[in-house]
Parts: structure tokens; C-alpha cells; sequence
């Protein structure tokens, strides 16, 4: 079986970041990163499924050179091969832009599943997964927590609003990967050592322009200064007149 993990370059989740003087983006020179939580599910549940079925997983990330750190670590993790579609400007780009380059290159590459994570942790979009699957023309999957696939075939229990819902979906497909799916397994001493040797492959990344304009970029109000309350009635009238929480 032809497994894809597409994955993103992200900044840590406690990186403290800052607005560029132009307002539009952000400083990230000196940015720590880490692959998105939810695609580091979307790698375990390709390499659960090679285990299971058999075949070979292929991780897939659009983003800069420099990022081979953080695909090397998926290579550690059992994915057998990675292909980097650089693009140093990969923090711009909008949903759709990255979906099509990712596209592009899944039919590329051949795949019967696609692993994403349900959402990146630094747009919160949760768009790419389904434009991948719209423009692939297969079934789409999302929000899953748990999976089957055998056959050719597969089924899913996915989280709603309403509650838990069982699907059944033909392959190929696009599957995007929630929290409670698995437990990302940590990379040891042999697969490290593996991974040097795995092919990783760069490419430049064939970029449509972005439908999304950023205009302006505002942090947050800083929070106000803490204080200390005397005892628990001090702390009720603070949180009932003050906060308004009660």
C-alpha cells in the first residue's frame, strides 16, 4: 500500500512571536519549530498502516531547506522516504496555495491514503486536507479517531458536533487525523541512525499565487498584571466584580 503523511513546519507552540514593522506577517528569524501536532498523528497512523497492511510511507511537507530537521525526525518515526517541496516562503501561503502544490505532487508520487493532520497548529485553517481531496477527486475523511483499512476499503469513526459517527469510505482517500487516534511513538537511538540513510528528496515547489491577502496583523493585548488575594472571599468579589466571571 502507497502511504502519504503530508506534514508542516510550524513554530513551537510556546515560540513567543512578533508582527513584522510592516504589519503583514511575522519576525521569524530565530524561531523554534516542531512538525504540527496533528500531522505527527497523520505520520503514526501512515506508519500503523504499513505495519498492519504493509507497503511504504512517504512523508510530504511544503516548506524551506532548512526544514529537513523536523522530516527527518518522521523518517525516525518509520516513514520510509520524504520529499520536500521548498518554498522559503511557505509561511505565506494561503490554504488553497499549499493544497495544490501538495496535490500536484501526491499524483506525482501515486498513494491510496493521504494522512494529514485535521488542522495546523499555526493557522488553524483545517482547509488543506479536504482541497486535497476535492481536487484528487477521492472520498475525504475528517476528524478521525479511529480507523480501519483493509481491502482496498476502510471505516472510521469520526468526531462531530453531534457525537461519534461510523463511516465507511472506498480508497483512494484523504484521511485527516484528530487527536485520540493514536499516541505518536518517540523516535529511538536505531531509528535515528535509519533515518541518515532514508532518501529525502528536495524539489522546488511549483507555487500558484495566493487568493488570501494578510492586511494587517495586531497582537493581542498584553494581559493584565496578576495579584495576590487575601483569602477565598476576597477571591469570590474579585472573580464576581472584577472579572465577571461568576
Amino acid at each position: 500500500m502507497n502511504l502519504i503523511a503530508c506534514v508542516k513546519r510550524v513554530p513551537t507552540t510556546d515560540a513567543v512571536v512578533a508582527v513584522t514593522p510592516d504589519g503583514q506577517g511575522l519576525v521569524t528569524d530565530g524561531l523554534p519549530y516542531m512538525t504540527s501536532f496533528y500531522d505527527e498523528i497523520a505520520v503514526e497512523q501512515a506508519v500503523l498502516t504499513k505495519e498492519a497492511a504493509g507497503g511504504e510511507v512517504t512523508v510530504l511537507t511544503l516548506g524551506p531547506a532548512s526544514g529537513s530537521k523536523e522530516i527527518r525526525e518522521c523518517l525516525a518515526k518509520g516513514a520510509d522516504k520524504a520529499v520536500v517541496l521548498t518554498d522559503d516562503e511557505w509561511m505565506t501561503r494561503d490554504a488553497r496555495a499549499t493544497a495544490k502544490a501538495l496535490t500536484a505532487e501526491v499524483k506525482n508520487l501515486g498513494a491510496d491514503v493521504v494522512f494529514v493532520g485535521k488542522v495546523a497548529t499555526d493557522r488553524d485553517n483545517a482547509a488543506v486536507g479536504p482541497m486535497m481531496a476535492t481536487w484528487l477527486g477521492w472520498a475525504c475523511v475528517t476528524d478521525v479517531i479511529a480507523i480501519e483499512i483493509a481491502d482496498g476499503a476502510g471505516t472510521a469513526k469520526v468526531e462531530t458536533e453531534a457525537g461519534i459517527e461510523t463511516v465507511s469510505f472506498s480508497l483512494p482517500a484523504v484521511i485527516t487525523c484528530n487527536k485520540g487516534l493514536n499516541e505518536p511513538r518517540y523516535a529511538g537511538l536505531k531509528g535515528i541512525m535509519a533515518a541518515k540513510r532514508k532518501p529525502l528528496e528536495e524539489k522546488p515547489a511549483a507555487v500558484e499565487a495566493n487568493q488570501l491577502v494578510v492586511k494587517a496583523l495586531t497582537p493581542p493585548a498584553p494581559r493584565k498584571a496578576g495579584r495576590i488575594v487575601a483569602d477565598v472571599p476576597a477571591l469570590i468579589e474579585a472573580l464576581r466584580n472584577e472579572a465577571q466571571v461568576l
